[in-house]
Order: C-alpha cells, then sequence, then structure tokens
C-alpha cells in the first residue's frame, strides 16, 4: 500500500497512491493539526485501518495526479537519522564502525517542491545524495536485530542535499550544518508499507540530474544493512512514529547541483519524484559525476569562485 499526504486546495489530506492518482481517505482520515500529525496516526492505527483502506483501493474514486499537489508524506518527522556514508562501493576494507547524525527536520521539501541552494558562497559546492529512507514505527527501543521489522512501517525515497567544503568534506568540517539547510531533505513521494517490501537490502536506487543518470545502484551493497541500522539506533535512543532514517548512499553517483536543473529520484518497487533547483547565486560547476578531492585541482577552484569547476567522470553511471 503506498500512503500520501496531498493538498487539492481544501487543506492537507491523506490519500492512496495508485496508477489511476490518489484516492483520499475522506472520512478514513485521522484528525489531526497538520499533515506530520495525521500521518503519524495513519502509521499508530495502521492495523486497524488497514481493512477499510484495502476496502478503499477497491471501490474509491481516484482524483488525477495533475488535480493534486502531492506534499512531502512525512512534512516534519521528529528526528532524521542519516547513516554516515555506508555502502561498500567496491572497496577491500574492514567493515568501518557504523556512525549516524542528525539533519534539521524543517529542510523536509516533497516532490515538485525546489532545493534552494543558500545566498552565500563559504560553502565549496552543493551535491545530492540519494537514499533509501525507512519509516519507523514506535515507540521503537533496544530493537534486536532478529526483530528489526517491529520497528518499520515502510519506506520512502530521500535526497539528503549536502553542501560541501573543497573535496567531499561536509561543510563545516566537525558539523553537520552543511546537510541542514533548508530544503535539503526531500522525502517522497509516498511511503509504501513495510509488507510491499519484502527486503529493504534489495532496491534499485536511481538519479537522474536534467535526464543524465548518475546514482545507479542497488542497495545490498550497504555496509550496515537495515536490521544492524535500526538494533543500533534504537539502543542509542527512541525512535518514534514517522521518524525517518536514511541509510546512506553509494559515492560512486555523486554530482553537483546547480541554478536552473531539474532532478529526478526514483527506487523501483516504491516511487519516483522531481524537483527543481534555484541558486540566487547563480553559481555553475562541470557537469556529471565527481570522482573525489584527490582528483581536484582546489587552488584553481578557488581561484574560479563562483565559477567553481571540479574534476569529473561523464555525465552518466554504467550500470
Amino acid at each position: 500500500m503506498k500512503l500520501v499526504l496531498f493538498d487539492r486546495k481544501q487543506g492537507v489530506e491523506a490519500g492512496l497512491l495508485t496508477d489511476a492518482g490518489v484516492i483520499p481517505f475522506g472520512d478514513l482520515q485521522p484528525p489531526g493539526d497538520d499533515g506530520q500529525s495525521v500521518m503519524r496516526k495513519v502509521i499508530d492505527t495502521f492495523d486497524e485501518l488497514r481493512p477499510a483502506l484495502e476496502r478503499l483501493s477497491e471501490i474509491g474514486e481516484a482524483v488525477p495526479l495533475d488535480q493534486v499537489r502531492l506534499l512531502p508524506p512525512l512534512p516534519r518527522p521528529g528526528k532524521i537519522l542519516n547513516c554516515i556514508a555506508n555502502y561498500w562501493e567496491h572497496a577491500q576494507r574492514d567493515a568501518r564502525p557504523i556512525n549516524m547524525f542528525m539533519k534539521n527536520a524543517d529542510a523536509v521539501i516533497g516532490p515538485g517542491d525546489t532545493i534552494e541552494l543558500p545566498d552565500f558562497d563559504e560553502p565549496w559546492c552543493f551535491m545530492h545524495e540519494a537514499e533509501l529512507a525507512v519509516v519507523v514505527k514506535g515507540p521503537a527501543k533496544a530493537v534486536t536485530e532478529e526483530n528489526w521489522r517491529d520497528a518499520v512501517f515502510g519506506y520512502t525515497c530521500a535526497i539528503d542535499v549536502t553542501a560541501r567544503g573543497e573535496g567531499r568534506i561536509t561543510w563545516k568540517k566537525g558539523s553537520w550544518l552543511g546537510k541542514s539547510f533548508d530544503t535539503f531533505a526531500p522525502l517522497g513521494p509516498c511511503i509504501v508499507t513495510a509488507d510491499e517490501i519484502p527486503d529493504p537490502n534489495n532496491l534499485w536506487v536511481q538519479f537522474w540530474n536534467n535526464d543524465e543518470l548518475r546514482h545507479n545502484y542497488n542497495t545490498d551493497d550497504m555496509e550496515h544493512r537495515v536490521p544492524a541500522i535500526i538494533a543500533f539506533i534504537t539502543k542509542v535512543m527512541t525512535m518514534n512514529s514517522g521518524d525517518v532514517i536514511l541509510t546512506g548512499t553509494n559515492h560512486e553517483g555523486l554530482g553537483f547541483l546547480q541554478h536552473g536543473e531539474r532532478v529526478r529520484m526514483k527506487i523501483h518497487g516504491i516511487g519516483e519524484m522531481e524537483l527543481d533547483v534555484v541558486d540566487p547565486l547563480r553559481r555553475t560547476w562541470e557537469r556529471g559525476v565527481y570522482m573525489g578531492e584527490d582528483s581536484t585541482n582546489h587552488e584553481a577552484v578557488k581561484r574560479h569562485r563562483p565559477e567553481q569547476s571540479a574534476t569529473l567522470l561523464g555525465s552518466s553511471v554504467s550500470s
């Protein structure tokens, strides 16, 4: 089942996403002051709602997508936890210790929204990281790897937009401010319930910038898989319904974001969303996939701000 929040100029509504459009919950929608509280109540009462929602999916009338505006399915999660790195990327090494950071919940935007780069030029550049996001069912505390499914309600797509220092260092070094600018956490287009995804570590993630394929990887390459991530986080803190966990990205697909671009992310089996990028400073970088700081002439980059550039590998990622 694919759950969404949407607006058709009469307030936030919950609905089922189908091939024909969105079927509104109508009277089945739990009360809530905002979209986050509505979706959180859907998560908490889903077992009770499910039979009625299944009937609704069969008999409900769908509203075409061009008549609604899809919203982020979780507009302001209580917590956004992000894995640091977490993909092997063909490396021959011992597994790195699992580590995470928190991202600003006010950074969340949804399908069709706009990623806005900040209007000052201290960050060296801005990049996309397409990731699988786990939607939590809570309260979840001290969940074991064997019981990890108890803490998972479903999954959605996420883009961890990142401001960089030189190379691939997150701006500012030693903090996660570069991950937390407003609009730097697109989520959507829907939440797919966990029963629809037999194995979250077997999903195909893709990301295009102006129709150029960049991220193109399978989540089976995770260094620490979803059960281990759930166990680690809930050992540290209680996770509540509607909290979100971003599981990391394959950095082989990293590229720059800049003014006027249109980006699209898809996780097969979950869905896809498109967003625009604006930059009030109109900075430019070479297009394509970024190879890392070792291949970059930083002195040349510094001299050419804001007309910045970096060493890249082509404009696409092979499958």
